[in-house]
């Protein structure tokens, strides 16, 4: 089934258009590249070659029906060998666990670790000041995913987004609930071209592991948190690291973020300021994806087929469960607002404190003019 003549405005709800900074931009071509559509990793994830290949009533039935998002993002740049080595000790546990790389081979000394580190940087010598020698990725999937399947995913992804020209190794860890392998990429290509993802680069290698996790049986997919009638995350993992810390009690020193974005909530619920401009910016394309995925399910039930009315039916249920998008300074301001009423409530419940009665009132005075007893004075010294 397609949308047909709609096809195009679901599509664009579902997935995101990245504007290049044809200005200011200090790698210009790259922006020329997302401006012309062209580029390494510009190309569709599909043999097809075609934008809409995946089909876009399956990517909406896994959309409305909460199927697991896939997780890709940079983790750090390693500069020099010391870094770089140093990260692999950190991926490797130290030995614990195997380092595999691009050919399968398994490396799980230090003495491996250095020598892939002093390889990947030597190239860079010339370079003046340190230069990036790695650049460290982590893919992650859901609790309860098959660990084992995740990585044959990342592995089928790094060799369609890499191919040959860039070197990369790769780590299972399964000591979170979540299964997530780190994916560490050499940064001088062998066309002596720099691996330097960015935002598009990054959402094109989540189509590919969502795609490779799908073929073999595990539902998931890669779309914007807006789709999905989420706010930004606006949080960095050290951010989320440290918040972790406060949570479990390590830490009592709440994060300059947090004072900032409680300062400023307190405010907007004293009426004495407003909301951040990107947040009205949200609830307007929120409000365009929904229209979007309604008049998606009207075209559904046009069809008469029942899976088809089954889908809307799905789809007019997502969309109630989100009435509205919820930012971060929507859920900020939310928790201030609860905490000033709840504080008013107090306020209302406690006694007012007891009046004087008019009989104290008229004792006050008389005690005052009540003869008081005659200071004693000292003896004169006699000398």
């Amino acid at each position: 089934m397609s949308f047909g003549d709609r096809e195009d405005d679901v599509w664009g709800a579902m997935k995101p258009t990245f504007r290049p900074r044809v200005f200011g931009d200090p790698n210009m071509g790259y922006a020329a590249q997302m401006r012309n559509g062209t580029g390494r990793f510009a190309r569709s994830i599909t043999p097809s070659g075609s934008r809409h290949s995946d089909d876009a009533k399956a990517t909406l039935a896994r959309i409305v029906r909460k199927s697991p998002e896939v997780m890709v993002k940079v983790t750090g740049r390693k500069k020099g060998a010391k870094h770089l080595g140093a990260h692999l000790q950190y991926i490797g546990r130290h030995g614990k666990l195997a380092i595999e790389t691009r050919d399968g081979e398994q490396i799980e000394t230090k003495a491996d670790m250095d020598r892939v580190a002093d390889e990947w940087s030597d190239p860079l010598y010339w370079r003046q000041g340190t230069t990036v020698s790695a650049v460290a990725m982590v893919f992650s999937m859901p609790e309860g995913t098959n660990p084992e399947t995740v990585k044959q995913a990342v592995r089928e992804t790094a060799e369609l987004m890499l191919g040959d020209n860039h070197d990369w190794l790769m780590a299972l860890h399964t000591d979170t609930p979540r299964p997530h392998v780190h994916l560490t990429v050499q940064a001088e290509g062998m066309d002596r071209k720099r691996f330097d993802p960015r935002r598009e680069d990054l959402f094109h290698f989540r189509e590919a592991f969502a795609a490779a996790l799908r073929s073999r049986g595990i539902e998931a997919e890669a779309t914007p948190r807006y789709t999905r009638g989420q706010g930004k995350a606006g949080a960095s993992m050290a951010l989320t690291q440290m918040r972790a810390k406060i949570l479990s009690g390590a830490s009592k020193v709440p994060t300059e973020a947090d004072v900032k974005q409680a300062r400023e909530a307190m405010q907007v619920a004293l009426g004495k300021a407003q909301q951040p401009a990107f947040v009205s910016k949200s609830r307007a394309r929120w409000d365009d994806t929904r229209r979007r995925f309604e008049v998606a399910a009207e075209q559904l039930d046009k069809t008469g087929n029942r899976a088809d009315r089954e889908l809307a039916r799905d789809v007019r249920a997502f969309l109630q469960e989100r009435p509205t998008i919820e930012t971060v300074p929507d859920r900020v301001l939310r928790k201030t607002e609860q905490r000033l009423k709840a504080g008013r409530e107090r306020e209302a419940q406690q006694p007012q404190r007891s009046v004087a009665s008019p009989e104290k009132e008229q004792r006050q005075p008389q005690r005052q003019h009540e003869p008081q007893p005659p200071k004693r004075t000292p003896p004169a010294r006699r000398r």
